[in-house]
């Protein structure tokens, strides 16, 4: 351990002495200083100019990464939405195009409006007021498929609505409330609450259904559960990412006790930026 860092001491002034700039344990660049006698302070002044960008460049590279990770998360989370969406979407308005074929057309409309959302090109942030949009057309579609077996109650404080979000984190929540809280029982409430909180947004999705225990839950939230429940960490992760620890999924549930899924989201944060 010693002999390690004694090699990455030795590394770092190597570099500085040549003024070079580091990225990844690559150089990236060199800083020349020509001068006919090369004085000391000069030598020093390009070392610690070049350790100046190494750090600059370093940081950028972090913020790079950080967008790729979330671009790489974003494509992951709607490949794992849109296999059961577009199946279940397809076989409601095949049973309604011939006995009822203008909602038939209505429902072709709405699913067209939620696949152009979900997977138009990438968006870092979007407000609540689209979330909601989203949600409403899921709802739509879902509707087709259970009828009159589910409710819906919406809650929503209208000041509030341009609170900006990260890009879909809404409606796979009220996804998995329906498919895995609502569906095993037949029926059911489903309550979407977004109310204004001083410096916060709180959105809550709330399910009558079976509920889940909550150890069980405690795994689909850390990802150790396998593909099911990857929509509520997947917006876990990016809750966290992008608010901080603090803002994470909050999940109330137990068997047969339904399930209530919250999340505070920041009215104004330095970390969601307009895409």
């Amino acid at each position: 351990r010693r002999r390690r860092l004694s090699r990455r001491q030795s590394g770092r002034q190597r570099r500085q002495r040549g003024g070079q700039a580091w990225v990844d344990a690559k150089v990236v660049g060199a800083l020349a200083a020509l001068d006919s006698s090369a004085p000391a302070g000069l030598l020093r002044l390009s070392a610690e100019v070049g350790e100046f960008v190494s750090t600059q460049l370093a940081l950028a590279e972090l913020d790079r990464s950080k967008e790729r990770a979330t671009r790489a998360e974003l494509r992951f989370l709607r490949a794992q939405i849109s296999p059961h969406f577009v199946y279940n979407a397809l076989t409601a308005i095949e049973s309604y195009v011939r006995s009822d074929p203008d909602r038939a057309r209505e429902l072709l409309v709405a699913f067209a409006d939620f696949t152009r959302y979900s997977f138009a090109p990438f968006r870092q942030t979007t407000t609540i007021a689209d979330e909601l949009r989203l949600v409403d057309l899921y709802l739509d579609l879902a509707r087709a498929r259970f009828g009159d077996r589910f409710s819906v109650q919406l809650r929503v404080a209208p000041e509030v609505l341009s609170v900006r979000v990260p890009s879909l984190i809404l409606q796979p929540v009220v996804e998995n409330a329906l498919r895995h809280g609502l569906e095993p029982n037949g029926h059911g409430t489903l309550s979407i609450s977004v109310e204004d909180a001083d410096a916060e947004a709180v959105l809550s999705v709330d399910d009558d259904g079976v509920g889940v225990e909550p150890a069980r839950m405690r795994h689909l939230l850390d990802g150790t559960s396998g593909e099911e429940g990857v929509g509520l960490h997947n917006v876990d992760e990016r809750l966290r990412a992008v608010f901080g620890e603090g803002h994470g999924l909050v999940v109330e549930t137990g068997k047969g006790a339904g399930t209530r899924v919250t999340m505070r989201i920041p009215k104004s944060s330095t970390g969601v930026r307009v895409a």
